[in-house]
C-alpha cells in the first residue's frame, strides 16, 4: 500500500508553513504565510485555503490535510484556542472551517505532539514503543508515545513537560506552578541566565548570548558559556529524571533550537541522568537528538493525517 500524499500545515508564532508531504519526504518547498499580517482568524484562514488549493492543483492525489498548532487543541471538536501574534484568535473551529473550504479530511493536533509523532514514525524514535519527546525553544514542549501510540490525555493536553516543576520554591509559572521548567530553559530564560552568570563572574557580557551564540562561545572554551550549558543540563535532567521514573521509556528524544548545542547539552545531561537514575531505568534508556528540525511539525501532522486514510 503506497503512502498517501498529504498537505501539512504547521502554525507557528510568526508564520504558517505549508507543504505537500509523502511519508517523511517534502514534495514541495515550504510555503510561509506571515501571521502578523492578518487581523483575526478569518482572513488568515482564507489565505491558507488559497495556498491549499494551489498545492492541490499541482498534486491532485492529495487525500488529507494535517494541521499542527501551538497550545491547547480539542482534537475531538477540531477547535484551537489561541494563536500567537494573531488578534481575535480565540476558540476557532479550525478543522471545520478548513474542511468546508477544502473538502478534504483533516487531522489536528498540538505542535509538540506532531513533533513526537514525526520522530516516532520516521525519526530517532523508530523501533521504540515508549518515547518521551522534548522540544526546546522559545518555550519547552513535550509529547508522549506510550505503547506505540500518541498519548494525549483526558483534555488532549498531556505531555506538557515545560510546565512540570523542578523547584517547588522556584520561579512562579503562568498557572501558579512554581519552578516550572520552561521558566529556566526557554530561549529568553537561557539568555537571562547567561547575563547573570557573566555579571557574577565579572566578565563582559558577549553581544550574542543567545543559545546559538553561547554554543559557539562554549565550543571555543569560554568557561562561563560552558557553565551556562551545565546549568541548562541540570535543569533538564531534574525534569527528565522524574519523567523517566514515572514512565520508564525506551528513549528520550530532544529537539528544538536549544538542542543544536549538541554534546554541550547532551553529554552533561546523560551524565546527570546516569547519576540520578536506578540501573533498571537508565541501562536500557536511549537519549537521542531529534532527527527532524524545522520540518518536524509538518512531518508529524501529515503523518497523523495520513493515518486517517
Amino acid at each position: 500500500m503506497s503512502t498517501p500524499q498529504v498537505i501539512g500545515i504547521d502554525f507557528g508564532g510568526t508564520s504558517v508553513k505549508l507543504a505537500v508531504i509523502e511519508g517523511s519526504e517534502l514534495l514541495t518547498d515550504v510555503t510561509r504565510i506571515p501571521t502578523q499580517e492578518f487581523d483575526g482568524a478569518e482572513p488568515l484562514i482564507e489565505a491558507i485555503v488559497k495556498k491549499v488549493w494551489k498545492l492541490r492543483q499541482s498534486f491532485p492525489q492529495v487525500g488529507a490535510i494535517g494541521i499542527g498548532v501551538p497550545g491547547v487543541v480539542d482534537i475531538s471538536k477540531g477547535v484551537t484556542y489561541n494563536l500567537t501574534n494573531v488578534k481575535g484568535w480565540s476558540s476557532v473551529p479550525l478543522r471545520d472551517l478548513i474542511f468546508e473550504k477544502s473538502g478534504l479530511p483533516i487531522a489536528m493536533d498540538n505542535d509538540a505532539n506532531c513533533m513526537a509523532y514525526a520522530e516516532f514514525k520516521y525519526g530517532a524514535g523508530q523501533g521504540f514503543r515508549n518515547v518521551v519527546c522534548v522540544t526546546l525553544g522559545t518555550g519547552v514542549g513535550g509529547g508522549l508515545i506510550l505503547n506505540g501510540e500518541l498519548y494525549r490525555g483526558r483534555q488532549h493536553a498531556a505531555g506538557e513537560i515545560g510546565q512540570m516543576s523542578i523547584d517547588f520554591n522556584g520561579i512562579e509559572g503562568p498557572y501558579g506552578n512554581s519552578g516550572s521548567l520552561e521558566r529556566y530553559i526557554g530561549n529568553r530564560q537561557i539568555e537571562a541566565m547567561a547575563a547573570g552568570l557573566y555579571r557574577e563572574r565579572g566578565v563582559n557580557l558577549p553581544e550574542d548570548h543567545t543559545p546559538e551564540g553561547l554554543t559557539s562561545l562554549a565550543q571555543n572554551g569560554d568557561p562561563v558559556a560552558l557553565e551556562v550549558w551545565d546549568r541548562v543540563s541540570t535543569c533538564l535532567a531534574a525534569n527528565l529524571m522524574s519523567t523517566i521514573y514515572l514512565l520508564n521509556p525506551d528513549a528520550v528524544i530532544i529537539g528544538g533550537g536549544v538542542a543544536h548545542a549538541g554534546d554541550l547539552l547532551f553529554e552533561p545531561l546523560k551524565r546527570k541522568l546516569r547519576e540520578s537514575l536506578a540501573n533498571e531505568f537508565f541501562d536500557h534508556l536511549s537519549v537521542l537528538h531529534a532527527r527532524f528540525g524545522n520540518t518536524a511539525g509538518l512531518v508529524g501532522c501529515s503523518a497523523i493525517a495520513a493515518d486517517l486514510l
